[in-house]
């Protein structure tokens, strides 16, 4: 039995696609809500602590990671699905303070939780009408 026709072609795409997708691809999140915070649980697997950043401005939360190849690799692939070199994802949380957010990193997986709530650049005040 043969391959479909566009087998080759798809299967070229599919690899082009997961490339330029590669930070929802291997940084997968999980996030919701638990005793008013939000938490994000984001699979990060075969990176060590050390390789990981997480940088907070303007409302957005930034997650880098970044994979070394290993030293030993083959000169010739077959194939190759594991991706090396620096991923990056960003999320708007909206303006938190920087100590009320919280990460933690666990056998492949960064969990960071927040609060739901935001903080003002401005409060608001009443002002009393006479």
């Amino acid at each position: 039995m043969h391959p479909p026709k566009n087998y080759y072609l798809n299967d070229y795409f599919d690899i082009f696609n997961m490339q330029y997708n590669r930070e929802k691809e291997y940084m997968k999140t999980d996030i919701y809500e638990k005793n008013n915070k939000y938490v994000l649980e984001v699979d990060i697997p075969g990176v060590k602590k050390e390789n990981i950043k997480i940088n907070y401005e303007n409302g957005y939360l930034t997650i880098s990671a970044t994979k070394n190849s290993l030293s030993s690799s083959p000169d010739t692939y077959i194939r190759r699905e594991r991706l090396y070199g620096e991923i990056k994802r960003s999320f708007y949380i909206g303006m938190k303070k920087e100590s009320d957010i919280k990460a933690i990193y666990k056998e492949g997986i960064l969990t960071i939780a927040f609060p739901k709530e935001d903080i003002s650049k401005n409060p608001l005040k009443n002002i009393l009408i006479s």
